[in-house]
């Protein structure tokens, strides 16, 4: 293996984080990352964001909330 530098590790972090590159890059970025504390800082972020967002999508908008959004999209609609 070796080490993709920071320009390759940095452009396919979020592919990374989501295991979507293949298995050789999946190596490569790794190896980076314990290799680069920048690198591997940023991912810690990138990650740590992706989790929270993640969890933030799994609630409900409150149901007030959606009543007027949806309210406000029909509006919209029915003017065009």
């Amino acid at each position: 293996m070796s080490d993709c530098g920071c320009e390759k590790a940095r452009r396919d972090l979020e592919e990374y984080l989501r295991h979507e590159v293949c298995k050789t890059q999946h190596s490569d970025i790794a190896e980076h990352l314990e290799n680069c504390p920048g690198c591997r800082d940023e991912a810690l972020v990138a990650r740590t964001l992706t989790e929270v967002v993640a969890r933030a999508c799994k609630e409900s908008a409150p149901e007030e909330l959606r009543d007027q959004v949806l309210a406000r999209l029909r509006a919209v609609q029915a003017t065009h």
